[in-house]
């Protein structure tokens, strides 16, 4: 065989081995990044690495307890020796596969994998087993590394959307919630001083100097009063009265901050998702910025898994439905008829308040977006051209059916 034969048969070689290596790569992302549930075998991933991050909680406050640790105590580190195994294994798959993740496929695939490493939800997955291999370099029990296991806990924001939202909302929200931290850090100055000055003479064992005073200071400003350290003058009892309600309004600050913050990001959450699900839709894509503002409100998404009935057969026309994905197929005697992406449909009994003609039944996973018939007059009122719109594209509907049941008679 020529050497340019067997040179060009020795590429095709490689070709065909890093095509197998890409698609396998890809599709291991698609099941541990990706898929989040769509695919069995992604709920499946999901579901088994859930399930063992709370047992590695449990399994970490069980081996706490002098009794189970002395009898089950080689169980519980077999079972470290196998978490660990399988966090590694993920953690190296998640990096294997970081060529994949959309905004890094332009780079080189080392410098990919290290600004996939550097990300937070990965810094929690390397936390989750470097205690485990520190020990076994540094050849000793230490109880802090062991302590850090905890840290799989939060493991689970990536399989949570609310902690994921929390934790976004705390960096987010961090210069706020720095600057009321700032704000209780001087209030308990100001406390403690005040209360070393009028009660310091009194009670110098307990209040005679600042720092000694500021026990007290946190524990009164938290509300807690633990009572091992109590002003007793009627200065001192009134001071502690104010500082007491200070500390009702400095604590509500963080929470205030915080569920601000959640909020909005909800609400940017739903704007984002109900926005990306109208623009797969002709009917609504079509509207201007103006009228996406009034309509997108008054829209609420619901996700639907195969065979579920919609609307039945007979029932009173109380929304319109847009289908964002998936397909949704009606029955009407004996014939079916199809909805996919971009179709909408029970508009007519809507407007019309008639009973609905057949009965839609999901037929595949489907993204609905629902406009409920209030909803659309309220919308008819404020922006009449959006109504107008809406109907127009009803009757075109309208008497494209009935143009077909002509044809057909």
């Amino acid at each position: 065989m020529p050497l340019r034969v067997r040179m060009r048969a020795g590429h095709g070689a490689v070709r065909r081995a890093l095509h197998v290596q890409s698609t396998w790569r890809r599709r291991i992302y698609e099941i541990i990044e990706i898929g989040h549930g769509d695919s069995l075998a992604s709920r499946v991933f999901d579901t088994a690495i859930v399930a063992l991050i709370l047992l590695n909680i449990a399994a970490f406050v069980a081996e706490t307890v002098p009794s189970l640790s002395a009898a089950y105590g080689p169980y519980f580190q077999a079972f470290e020796i196998f978490s660990v195994a399988v966090f590694s294994i993920e953690y190296g798959l998640r990096l294997w596969t970081a060529v994949e993740v959309p905004f890094l496929k332009r780079l080189p695939a080392w410098r990919a994998r290290l600004k996939l490493a550097l990300r937070p939800a990965l810094l929690i997955d390397l936390a989750a087993i470097l205690p485990f291999f520190l020990s076994m370099l540094l050849n000793i029990d230490l109880r802090v590394l062991r302590a850090l296991r905890l840290l799989r806990f939060f493991k689970l924001s990536r399989y949570s959307p609310a902690m994921h939202t929390l934790l976004r909302v705390v960096v987010n929200e961090q210069r706020a919630l720095i600057g009321a931290g700032l704000l209780l850090t001087t209030v308990v100055l100001f406390a403690s001083t005040g209360i070393y000055y009028i009660e310091g003479s009194v009670q110098p064992d307990k209040f005679g100097s600042v720092p000694d005073s500021a026990w007290w200071a946190i524990a009164t400003l938290t509300t807690v009063g633990y009572g091992d350290i109590t002003p007793i003058t009627p200065l001192g009892r009134v001071f502690g009265s104010v500082v007491m309600v200070i500390g009702l309004c400095i604590l509500a600050l963080p929470v205030a901050i915080i569920s601000a913050g959640f909020a909005q990001e909800l609400g940017r959450r739903d704007f984002v998702v109900t926005w990306s699900l109208m623009s797969r839709i002709p009917l609504l894509a079509e509207l201007d910025a103006s009228a996406v503002e009034k309509v997108m409100p008054l829209l609420h998404a619901h996700n639907l898994p195969p065979n579920i009935e919609v609307l039945g057969e007979g029932a009173e026309g109380h929304a319109m439905y847009f289908v964002a994905w998936g397909q949704v197929t009606r029955t009407l005697s004996g014939s079916v008829e199809t909805y996919a992406k971009g179709d909408f449909f029970g508009v007519v009994a809507m407007l019309e308040q008639e009973l609905t003609q057949g009965s839609f039944v999901t037929k595949t996973k489907c993204r609905l977006l629902k406009l409920h018939r209030e909803d659309f007059h309220r919308l008819e009122i404020a922006s009449p051209e959006i109504g107008i719109h809406l109907r127009r594209k009803a009757q075109e509907r309208r008497d494209a059916a009935s143009n077909a049941t002509d044809r057909s008679a």
